[in-house]
């Protein structure tokens, strides 16, 4: 009988391109992980694995290998499902992850809705962006993810994962109070052209690029005047007059800054989607199958629900 584990850690291998990384994510030392695919390619009698330069790649037998391992840990994933279906009352853990913005406006309040209807379930929050995430979900560190579709995504036909649409929302303006544009019906991005602009810092998350694109499909290029690490700050450089932003619906700021958040109109208005994603096989786990309605019923009204 072969041992799942082992799939599971030459799959991960083959997505890290490293023994090392995958020893990460799985919180492994690489030796540990070296000595479970020799005994895995033993078992087998097949080489798993073959030197290249300082790394090692994946044999063609191990491709192959691979391959079926997607189906066989989804199948997997279907049957903890089944017998998590027999156990009354089970009290978690249940382990949700997702990027900042994802964790204050739906995470948070579907975690405290579930715990308000059952005080005994253990729910496990984990903030990061969607590359994190996704690599959370595949070394089995979380249950729940919810994702932008960025690059960093898996894609629609990912073997690995069960992807599904959670909501969209549009991107507003935030200007300080007594900004000329405050007060306009019918903002424009364009509109703000001329302003300089306040954006997260390249690296930290999606917001830098989906900033600049959105400004280039409106026209223009935008003249970056300073960078932030957290949307509290970035409330703050606008409120003193330092600049404007695009922000999320979701995401929010300091009740007591002076921050208007203008509403585009026009064509093109920015807009953002937000999926869930669970490891393939899993949906029908009780406990995951609440996570994902909880978050469905933690979308505010000031974003548009997906269809299920």
């Amino acid at each position: 009988m072969i041992d799942l584990r082992r799939l599971h850690m030459l799959r991960l291998v083959h997505q890290y391109g490293t023994v090392t990384s995958a020893a990460d994510a799985l919180h492994l030392t690489p030796s540990a992980v070296s000595h479970q695919l020799r005994e895995l390619a033993r078992e087998l009698k097949v080489p798993l694995l073959e030197p290249q330069g300082r790394k090692v790649r994946l044999t063609p037998a191990a491709h192959l290998l691979v391959e079926h391992a997607d189906g066989l840990l989804a199948k997997w994933e279907e049957t903890l499902a089944d017998l998590e279906s027999h156990r009354a009352g089970a009290a978690g853990p249940l382990r949700m992850c997702g990027f900042t913005t994802a964790v204050g406006g739906l995470i948070a309040p579907a975690a405290g809705a579930l715990l308000r209807d059952d005080p005994g379930l253990t729910v496990e929050i984990r903030e990061c962006d969607t590359d994190v995430a996704v690599g959370l979900l595949a070394a089995g560190e979380t249950d729940i993810a919810v994702i932008e579709p960025t690059p960093e995504a898996p894609p629609p036909g990912d073997p690995r994962f069960d992807r599904g649409p959670l909501l969209e929302e549009a991107l507003d303006l935030i200007v300080p109070a007594g900004h000329p544009l405050a007060s306009r019906a019918g903002v424009r991005l364009e509109d703000a052209a001329d302003e300089p602009w306040i954006s997260v810092e390249p690296e930290q998350c999606a917001h830098h690029q989906q900033v600049m694109t959105y400004c280039a499909a409106a026209g223009f290029t935008p003249r970056i005047a300073h960078h932030a690490t957290t949307w509290s700050v970035i409330w703050a450089l606008v409120a003193n007059g330092l600049g404007v932003s695009l922000v999320p619906r979701l995401a929010g700021g300091p009740s007591d800054q002076p921050v208007v958040r203008v509403p585009l109109g026009g064509d093109g208005v920015p807009r953002r989607r937000v999926l869930t994603c669970v490891r393939r096989g899993s949906r029908g786990n009780p406990l995951i199958a609440r996570g994902l309605q909880a978050l469905r019923d933690a979308v505010p009204d000031r974003c548009v629900l997906a269809a299920a």
